[in-house]
This record gives structure tokens, sequence and C-alpha cells, in this order.
């Protein structure tokens, strides 16, 4: 089988010799004279580096003497050129010299094209095509020979082979590389290919004469930014010589074409067309250059360089500027700066004009500045996105891009940005130098796409959209079929306008396909399609490309077994579109922006945007885009942009997504640690303070709030049993606590909460709980004995002197001890059920409990006036000797101290004495009447108190009295004053006092008495609040209408709690401040109604400028903080300030700030708000100062936080509230913490002037005031 495979082989290549055509070649050729020093180097070297002048026929001619020196043989002669026109154009004219049809012996293969023979010799190809073909042959075997032609380009591809040959060189040693170009290296190619021969070839070129003409030689004012002015009068000067020959002058971009262009028609040249000629140009427009006869101007990009030839050209204006793609990894922006050119290409500029005569080539620029420029324009591989190039190179197993034999190798940048860019689509994963393909990567891999492109199609299989994004992807993948002629852009625009879809310019080009292709307008012949085209401004040759690649599209899909699915055209419903820009996202996740104002976006990695002017989206300022191309010209723009939906990009961003965590805080009734969680992609925040589970996201922390707060604290729904039992030992050891009035007996909580963290490792909810329990099968080694709480034992003795239970006769009642001093309820309280209080004899109180009576007895002996107790010194062993020796002899203990001290120290101090002494409270019987449940109706530590009020002032409810009061005074529904005046209190019975106020009912208002005047007052405000908004219903509803958040700040009112919230805020606000008021009486009510209509709509109108206000204040400051957070780096000063800012932003401006502020303060917030910024930007700058200042702030802010917690629950151990603030001193701690504000606007924007004035003084005496009225 071998022998015959060989023979056979043997055989074919026999034939291949014979049948080879003889190579024929036109004299007059300037690399005719090279001919056999060619042949010669192709034969005895493996790669020959051939640098050739344009026109000098190497792309022609190097096939056929790669034929005569005996390749073609073992496999075909490949030729690779840059473009397509280029390939076909070669091609039909070897074929030609060779005397031969194409498609025989010579054959080209473009993308959509194959005109190749099995058994031909030469094929010319795209270089895109020979890369594709490495994919199924990793080793080119098809080919004995291959010619890399025009390899100055530098283009990513070229380099990319240029690579991949040097590779095969060593595992093809019988493989020939001819690498031909314009201008060359030659010394760095002949270097990187192993001294490789270089064999240069002159051109057919008239001698061209160099004039410089640097800006200063037209003025001493001119400068390099005026050179559209100096072109122009630069070939106003070579037209005043009145010498034959056209002029081909070289601009950076089609702007400054357009202006030269109209300059130059200004000068009315007498019979000389002006042409414009740019990539961008109509073809038709293009072909004016080949056309036109008679003198003619053309202004030009640098297409004309090498791309174009363009005959009769004589004279060559040379700004030496052009646009140069530069690509930068760190922001992901493809640059089109105006950049100098190199000398190579300004010697390219000047041979335009020595084709056919002796030409001038005039230099804008200075010959000091020429020799200065590099000498090639950087390769394209050192400046370019290298996601495509290491997506193939992982998939053909090519190694690390850093040590692939790249000519020039790309910087280590580049190269980390590429693989970034591919992590980002998912294409990749690993980290380092070792990287592998996703199983999304290997169906990537094989698309000969862009890999955002590939990406978006592999998702739009998923979102069941593969036909609308396979048309919108084709259309990325080729320029624009829009046309818009400079001298009909208007009537462009207009006719265009019927495709443009509102959100999306993705969508207005899938609307350009689909009226292009709907049977409605019958385009079923080319020249219909063109016909078509012309008046709607569309480029047919693009559109007919648009077709060929959206053809190819679909064909790879068929390859990668993707169904294309749906086929025909769908309405745009809303899950169309999700789906569809969902997919673009999958391609373009790193492109996406946050609306900031106007036209202008914040996009990722802190870069800022401006929607390009000619996208739909210009002016419409939509919440969140996605942008295909981020680019930057004159500024960085946005193109075909689409508006998007953020609660997308979570599931797309997926491990690209950073996730922060605030106000971790656990919650009972989930039986678990929840916390608030920021989603962030590419440094935007697409999610805010979403509630979440905590544990999964911080473990130890959610372990260690669940211990301390759930276990320790024993703040769980439904205890299980080892929790209550160590719950009720806890509380066993705390009442030892209070009963000996000690704080040293139990342990401290962190003793409590490591008992747990050793024995619960690692859990941190209930259900873990539940499950480490279920585990171990008991729950013993969580059960606390007494040891584990208790630090020193007490005496038990000790103990047994504060009974639980206290008796009266045969009666027994419950006993309760408290450690607090000060506070009411400190020491022993009697809790006595209710009706039993006549039962209980004052005298019985009066000795206390046991383990109170020596301490007792001391504060009595000091209680006495000095005279008596001058006569029990020394008080200590008098005291001692009373406890150890006196017994019971009378019911009252102070009828007992008398006779006693009588009999045994022969002092004569009376009962009424003692019982009048002064002694602590703690150390007399509180005594609280409670209810069935427990709960204190009444306490005081004077029975007779209780008594003379029946203990029933705390229950009003049960008393005959208030029933007959509440039948008198209350009443239900009332949806007017229908009803008399309302005093502020009304007496009931000999005992009470009632409030009466109104309540927002059901329907209408009620009137109801309430036990405090506070309570009263607080549901009476509501209630005229609800009666008013009742009367003026009409009015309310119209606010309604007009108190709305504008589209402009929906992105700002997320941040608290998003656009209805803030709506209803608003409405409430101004309800409150117009409609709160006390009226007492229907006359008080009528009067101020015929007021409100007065300040309604006034009041209305500046709340809702106040919060737009705010809105921008507040957005302006937190980006002001991003941008320092994101410039600073590590810098610790940096991050205090910014959390000083943030911490400003928080207590101004609170997620519900519209409910804790009126009108009047909120019309400060801005300034307050603005003072916030100013010191950022101040104190960036001199973090030192801004130090210093916020030192004189601090005591100030501090006593508002201590004023502020003294205010608040004390917790204790008995985690009971304390009293709320009165009005008057809630009223002048609010006063207080404006003043603060107003404060900090002094020292830190002091220009921003304050309300009123301040000064640390001031601030001291209110704080006076405020510790005044706590006394």
């Amino acid at each position: 089988d071998i022998e015959k495979r060989l023979g056979q082989s043997i055989s074919e290549r026999q034939q291949r010799h014979r049948l080879r055509p003889p190579p024929r070649y036109p004299p007059a050729l300037p690399i005719m004279a090279k001919r056999h020093e060619i042949v010669r180097a192709i034969r005895h070297h493996p790669v020959v580096i051939i640098s050739g002048e344009t026109g000098c026929g190497k792309s022609t001619q190097i096939p056929k003497m790669c034929l005569e020196a005996g390749r073609g043989i073992a496999g075909k002669i490949g030729c690779t050129q840059p473009r397509r026109i280029a390939a076909i154009t070669i091609a039909h004219r070897i074929a030609e010299e060779l005397g031969e049809t194409l498609g025989r012996s010579v054959g080209y293969k473009i993308r959509f094209q194959d005109r190749t023979a099995r058994e031909g010799y030469i094929k010319i190809m795209t270089d895109g095509m020979l890369l594709a073909e490495t994919q199924s042959d990793h080793s080119l075997t098809e080919y004995d020979t291959l010619i890399i032609d025009e390899a100055h380009e530098r283009s990513l591809n070229i380099d990319f082979l240029l690579g991949i040959v040097r590779t095969l060189l060593d595992a093809r040693p019988e493989l020939k590389v001819v690498i031909t170009s314009a201008t060359l290296d030659t010394e760095k190619f002949s270097e990187a290919f192993g001294r490789a021969p270089v064999i240069h070839v002159g051109g057919r070129m008239y001698p061209v004469e160099v004039e410089y003409m640097p800006p200063e030689s037209f003025s001493r004012d001119a400068d390099e930014g005026d050179y559209v002015d100096m072109a122009v009068r630069a070939v106003d000067k070579l037209k005043s010589r009145r010498q034959g020959g056209d002029i081909l002058v070289f601009m950076p971009t089609e702007q400054d074409i357009l202006e030269t262009c109209e300059k130059l028609e200004g000068k009315h040249f007498a019979a000389t067309a002006i042409l414009p000629l740019y990539a961008r140009l109509p073809a038709a427009q293009q072909g004016r250059v080949y056309s036109v006869s008679g003198p003619k101007i053309v202004v030009a990009t640098n297409v004309a360089e090498t791309s174009l030839t363009i005959p009769g050209i004589g004279y060559v204006v040379d700004t030496g500027l052009a646009r140069i793609s530069q690509y930068q990894p760190g922001t992901r922006i493809n640059s089109l700066p105006i950049s100098p050119i190199s000398r190579a290409s300004a010697d390219q500029r000047k041979g335009r004009c020595g084709r056919v005569q002796e030409g001038l080539c005039v230099r804008l620029y200075s010959e000091e500045d020429y020799e200065a420029r590099p000498e090639y324009t950087a390769p394209e591989i050192l400046r370019s996105n290298l996601a495509e190039v290491i997506l193939r190179m992982v998939y053909l197993r090519l190694g690390d891009p850093a040590q692939f034999p790249f000519v020039d190798r790309p910087h280590p940048r580049i190269i980390k940005d590429g693989y970034e860019t591919l992590l980002e689509l998912g294409a990749i994963t690993g980290s380092g130098r070792e990287y592998d393909l996703t199983p999304l990567g290997r169906r990537m891999a094989p698309m000969p796409l862009d890999p955002r492109i590939s990406r978006m199609i592999i998702e739009a299989e998923k979102e069941g959209c593969l036909r609308e994004v396979a048309v919108i992807a084709s259309a990325l993948s080729i320029r624009d079929p829009r046309e818009r002629p400079p001298d009909k852009a208007s009537l462009a625009d207009q006719a265009q306008a019927a495709f443009a879809h509102p959100d999306s310019d993705f969508l207005t080009l899938l609307n350009i396909w689909d009226r292009f292709h709907s049977p409605a307008e019958n385009l079923t012949s080319k020249s219909k399609q063109r016909k078509y085209c012309e008046p709607h401004f569309l480029s047919y040759a693009r559109m007919r490309e648009w077709g060929f690649v959206h053809d190819q599209i679909l064909s790879i899909l068929k390859e990668q077994g993707i169904s294309p699915g749906r086929t025909e055209r769908a309405e745009m419903t809303p899950a169309l579109y999700a789906g569809t820009h969902r997919s673009i996202l999958g391609g373009f996740l790193s492109n996406i922006a946050v609306h900031k104002e106007k036209n202008i976006y914040q996009a990722a990695k802190g870069r800022e945007v401006m929607i390009f002017p000619g996208s739909t989206l210009f002016h419409k300022s939509r919440p969140w885009i996605v942008a295909a191309e981020v680019v930057r010209t004159s500024r960085l723009f946005a193109r075909m942009a689409a508006k998007i939906d953020p609660a997308w990009l979570e599931d797309l961003g997926g491990d690209l997504c950073r996730y922060s965590y605030s106000e971790p805080r656990w919650d009972r009734d989930r039986g678990e640690v929840r916390a608030k969680e920021r989603v962030s992609l590419f440094g935007l925040e697409v999610i805010t303070d979403r509630d979440v589970a905590f544990g999964p996201k911080n473990p130890e922390e959610a372990h260690r709030i669940f211990v301390n707060e759930a276990l320790v604290e024993g703040e769980v729904k439904e205890p299980p049993p080892f929790l209550r039992h160590n719950l009720d030992l806890q509380k066993k050891v705390l009442e030892m606590e209070e009963k000996l009035r000690r704080r040293d007996i139990m342990v401290a909580e962190a003793a409590v909460a490591d008992f747990y963290s050793r024995r619960l490792a690692a859990v941190y909810d209930l259900r873990g709980l539940e499950k480490r329990i279920r585990q171990a099968g008991t729950d013993d080694s969580l059960r606390m004995s007494e040891k584990d709480l208790v630090l020193i034992s007490p005496d038990e003795a000790e103990l047994q002197g504060f009974p639980d239970e206290f008796s009266l006769g045969e009666k027994r009642f419950a006993v309760s001890y408290k450690f607090s001093p000060g506070v009411e309820d400190d020491g022993a309280t009697l809790r006595i059920p209710f009706g039993q209080i006549a039962a209980i004899p004052s005298e019985a109180l009066e000795w206390g409990v046991p383990g109170q009576f020596k301490q007792k007895i001391t504060a009595l002996i000091k209680g006495l006036p000095k005279s008596d107790r001058k006569q029990l010194m020394p008080f200590a062993e008098t005291a001692e000797t009373i406890a150890r020796e006196m017994r019971l002899t009378d019911p009252s203990l102070y009828e007992t101290l008398a006779k006693f001290v009588k009999k045994r120290f022969d002092a004569d101090i009376p009962a009424s004495k003692w019982a009048s002494a002064d002694i602590p409270g703690h150390l007399k019987m509180r005594v609280a009447v409670v209810d069935p449940e427990g709960r204190e109706l009444a306490a005081s530590r004077n029975i007779e108190v209780l008594r003379r009020a029946g203990a029933v002032p705390f229950v009003p409810e049960q008393s005959a009295d208030w029933k007959t009061a509440c039948a008198k005074w209350e009443k239900d529904g009332r949806e007017s004053w229908d009803f008399g005046p309302l005093p502020e209190s009304v007496p009931v019975g000999m005992f009470m006092t009632a409030y009466p106020g109104l309540e927002p009912g059901e329907k209408g208002v009620n009137l109801r008495l309430f036990k405090t005047q506070e309570e009263a007052l607080a549901s009476h405000l509501k209630g005229v609040e609800a009666l008013l908004a009742a009367k003026f219903a009409k009015d309310v509803d119209f606010l309604r209408r007009y108190l709305v958040v504008f589209e402009e700040y929906g992105k700002t009112a997320l941040y608290f709690a998003g656009k209805d919230a803030v709506e209803k805020g608003m409405l409430e606000n101004i309800q409150r401040e117009i409609f709160r008021k006390n009226l007492r009486s229907r006359e008080e009510f009528d009067s101020y109604a015929e007021t409100v209509m007065r300040s309604l709509f006034e009041k209305s109108h500046a709340l809702r400028e106040a919060v737009f206000k705010i809105f921008d204040a507040y957005q302006e400051t937190r980006q002001a903080v991003q941008q320092v957070e994101q410039s600073a780096g590590s810098s610790r000063a940096a991050a205090a300030l910014c959390q000083e800012i943030n911490e400003g932003l928080e207590t101004l401006v609170p997620k519900k700030f519209l409910d804790l502020c009126s009108l009047e303060r909120l019309i400060h917030i801005p300034r307050y708000l603005e003072a916030l910024r100013m010191r950022l930007a101040r104190g960036k700058v001199d973090y030192e100062k801004d130090r210093k200042k916020a030192e004189q702030v601090r005591p100030f802010v501090d006593a508002l936080k201590r004023i502020e917690h003294e205010d608040l629950a004390e917790k204790g151990r008995s985690r009971q509230k304390a009293p709320a603030a009165s009005p008057e001193r809630r009223k002048l701690i609010d006063e207080y913490r404006w003043m603060v504000e107003e404060f900090k606007v002094s020292l830190f924007a002091p220009e921003l002037k304050t309300a009123f004035p301040i000064s640390p003084k001031r601030l001291a005496v209110k704080i006076r005031e405020i510790e005044a009225d706590e006394m």
C-alpha cells in the first residue's frame, strides 16, 4: 500500500512537471533585469526577500519566476495580496501572460469566490484566506512555495502569516518563501529569516524634485495646525507656474479634504476639476479621478499612497500627516489620531508624481522634520487588538504570543489586553501563559470573524434571535452601507430617516436590510437594487458585500452545526429587542456606558464618551447604552449604539462582575444574615443595594454576626432546645448580677460568642445550624453549663437573701431585680396582680428583701439628722449589730428600729425620723401592679399612691370613666369638620386626663381620645392632613401628575429607591408641608383652607426644583468622588477623604431624605452638596490642609452623634428602651444639626456663604441648650 501511494505520488509529480506552463515575461518591466538573480536565489535559499519599487512588476512576475525555478511541482505556488481587487487583477494578468484562461494553471481565491483548479500551479489569494486555511491545514501542505506580497503594509494578517511561515520552515525544509514589498526594512526581515538574501529592484521613475515648505516659510505666525491653508497656498503657487501635470494633495481626514476642496474651488482655477478622494466616498465619485479629462486637483487621504495609482499626476503636495489607527490596551480604545507619517510613506507619496514625467513634491514640513521621522510606519500588530490573533493561536496550539516568531513582537501590554478581551468574551480560561479554549471559545475559533462578532452570534443562538443578529453581525463586518455625500447631506439624512430606530443604531441597520430584502420592494434584479440604493443614499457595492458576508456567516453556522432557525422577518417586540441586544452585549460588553449628562456617558474603566452625532440616540439621553465601537478622533465617541437594560448585565458579565456588600445585619424573620449588595461591571454600578443573604458572600463575617446577634443575644424567632436552655441559663446568671448588684459574675459576651464559634465553625444561619445538629445527632455539645457562663461564682448564702418570691401572709408574690442606677425600676420590684393591691400591708414592704437589709440599715442611719446620727457612730459597726441582733417586734421596720436602738444603744430616735430618712431608691421596695400577662399597669415605691389611684391610670380602657368619655367624644368616618372644637385636653374622672385628636381612617377621619399629649398631637396632625387632602383631592391629583421625575433624573432616582418612590416622597412631603397643621376648630380649619391655594402650587414647584437641584449636585459629587478614587490608586489620604465625602452624602441625602427634611431644609441641601464637592476638589490637592479643617469640625460632629445616641434606646443588659426625647429637645437637636452643616460650608467653601452667622462659639452655646433641656 505504501509503495502504491509512493508510486502514485511520483507519477503525479512527473505529470505536474510535464504539464507545467512555460513562463513568458514582458521584456520592458524593471524586474526583468533581476530575473536570473531572483530565480537562482529561489532555487538555493529557503527564503528570499525582494524589495521593489511600485510598478517594477514584482507582483505579476515573481510567481512565474518561481515556476522557472522549478517550484509548483510538489504543491502550488501560493501568493497572498492584502486586497481582493489586487488578487483578482494579478491572477487575470498572470493567466493572460501565460496564454491561458483564468482558473487553469492560475486562479484566485477570495472571501466569496474560489476560481482555482485542483491541478493548478499558481494560486493568488488574500492573506486572510491563507490564514483561514491554516485552521484545517496547519502545515499548509497544499503549497511548496509561498509568496507574501506587499509585506511592507505589515497588517495583522501579514505579520501573523510571517510568524506562521517561520515556524513552518523548520518542519518543512522543502518549503520556499518569497517576501516582496515596495518599501521594506530589509535588514530586519533578513535577520528574522536567518540572514535571507535581499534583492532590490528599481522602478520606472522620472526624477522627482522635493521642495520643503514648512509653516514658517508661509508666515511667522503659521503653525502646523494651519496645514489646510498651507496646502491651498502651495497649490496656488504650483498653478501659477502654468506647467503641465495634475496635482495630488494629501490630507489626513475627510473633513480636511472637504475644507480644502471648498477653498480651492473659491480660487476659480480655469477649467480645473477639484476632486475629493477618500475611502468612504461613493465608488462613482471615486471613479471621477480616472474619468475626468483635463486639468484636475485631487485632494486625497493616504488611500492614494499605494492602493490607487492616479494617472497624470505631476505634482504632490504632502502635509506629512495621516490618521493612523492606534489601539490603547489600557482603555480598549481604537484611536485614529492625526499623526506624522514615516519617511517610507513620505517617499511613497513623492513617488506618485514621477510616473509620467519629471515631478515636484512639495512637503509642508521641514527637511529636518523629515529626517527625524521613523523610517517605517509601526506594524499594525504593534498597535492593534490582538484578540483574534491570540484566539487562533490558542486554537492552533501555536504557543505563547510573546514567544511566537513575529517579525516585531507585540508589546506585552497589547498581548495582555488581547487575553483580557478573550476572557471578557468567555472564549478562554486560565492565567499567566497557560490558557485553554472554553467550550464557547472552541465554537468561536473556527469562525473567520472578529471574536466579538462570533460571540454575538453564539449568544443569539441561545436567545433565539439568530436571524436578526446574523444580519447585524454581517453589517458590522463591512463599512457602513449608508452614504452621505457632503453636498447632499440633508437629502441623505431625510432619505435614511425612514430606516431609523429610536433606540438602536443596530436595528436601524436591520431595518435597512429588511426593507432592501422585503418582498414588497421586489428588488429581484441588480438594476432594481441599484435604482433603490441611489435615492436612499445606500452604496450598492456595500449592500452586495453585506449580502455576501451574511451568506458566509450562514454557511459558517451551517459548518458549525448551528441551525439559523427562523428566516422570516419578525415584529420587533420587547422580548426580541432584549434578546437581540443581549446578544450584541455578549460581544461588546466592555462598551457599556451609563448616562451622565446630555450626550455624555460614563463608560467602562473611567472613560467618558460622547454619543456619535450620526447616531439615532444623539440628543435622547438613554440611561444605559452599548456601543459597537469606542473610537477617539476629535474626542472619544461611542459609535453604533443602542439602549440597553442594566438588568441584563449581571448574567452576561458573569465572573467579570465585581460585588461589594454593606450594612450586614441579622434578619430574625429569615433566620440569616442579610446585606446590601452592589454589583459593578468594568467600574459601572449596575445593581444598587440589592438585599441578599450575606453568608455565602462572606462566611466569616456572617458567622460572627450570626453568633453574636442570633445566639448570644437570642434574636431567634423559634429558638432550638439548646438555645432556649442556654438563654435561660444566661438569664439566671444575669439575674444573679441584678440581685447582687454586680457586673463581674457573668463572662463577657465575647466568651459566649467564642463558645459557639468553636463548636459551630463556618455556620452562619439557622439552616446551617439545623444541618450541623442533624449531622451530629445531638445538640449536647451546644448546651452550656453554669461554669461556661460564670466568671466568679457568688456566695450561695448571699444569693438566698434575694428570693424570687415574697411572702405576705398566706400569699406569695413574684420579685424581680434590676441593677440600673438612676433608672426608675432600679432595685427589687414586687409584682402584684391587678385587684390585689388593697390586701398588701404597707408596713410589710418597709423591710425589703433580706439581702438588702444591712445596706438599708446603713443607708437609714446615714439618712438621719446629724444629731441622731452621732448617737450611732461608727455607722458600719452599728449597722452590723442591728442586722445581726434585731428581731421582728413590730410589723413596721421603723417602729422596730426605734425600739431596738433605744434598748441597745440608748438612742432615742422615733419611728417617724427613721421613716423620713432619705435613702437610695433601689433600697426601697418598688411595687408594680401587673395584668394577667405580667405587663406592668402602674408602679411606685409608695404603695399608698397606687392605692389612691386605684392602680388604673395606666390602663384607662378598663375604666368606666374613660369609657364614658370615649362615648361622648369619639366619632368615626368624618369627611369634613362637622364637629365642635377640640381642646388640647379634657379631664376624665378624678385622676385621669385625655387628649382629643383626629386620626386617619379607612373612610375620612376618626375623632379619638389619647392617653398622652405626644401621641394625640402626632395622630392629630396626620388627621388634619387627611381631612385637608380630601378637601383638595382634585388639586392633590394634579400634584401627583406634576411632581414627577424627569427622564434625565431617572438614573439618579435609583439611588433613592427609584422614580416611583421619589415621586411618592415628593407628594407626601408637600402634603405634610401644606396640610399637616395643628388646627383645633372648624373656624381655624376653614380659615386656613382659604390660604392653601396660594401656597400649594408655589411650594410644590419649589419642592420639585429643590429635588432636581439636589439630584444634580448629588450626581456631580458622586462622580467627582469616583474620579478621585480611580485616579488616586492606593493613596490612604485620598481614600480617607473620599470616605468622608461619601459619609457626608449619606448624611445629607439618605435614601428617604424626602421623609426626613422639610422644604425649608431641602432648599439648602444643594449648597451643602456643592460645599462637599468643593472640599473634595481642594482636598485632593492639599490633603493636610483638608485634614486640619476637618479637625475643627470633628468635635461638633462627635457631639451631634453623642446627643443623638443619648436619645436612642439604651440597651444595657435589660435591652429596654430609654425615654424618647421631648419635642423641644428634638427641635434643638435638629437646629444644631443644620448649624454643623453651615459650619462646614464656612470652613470648606466660604464663598458659598452661610444661611446665618455661624461659629464654634454659637455651636457650643447650642450644645449647652440641648444639655440643659435634658436636665
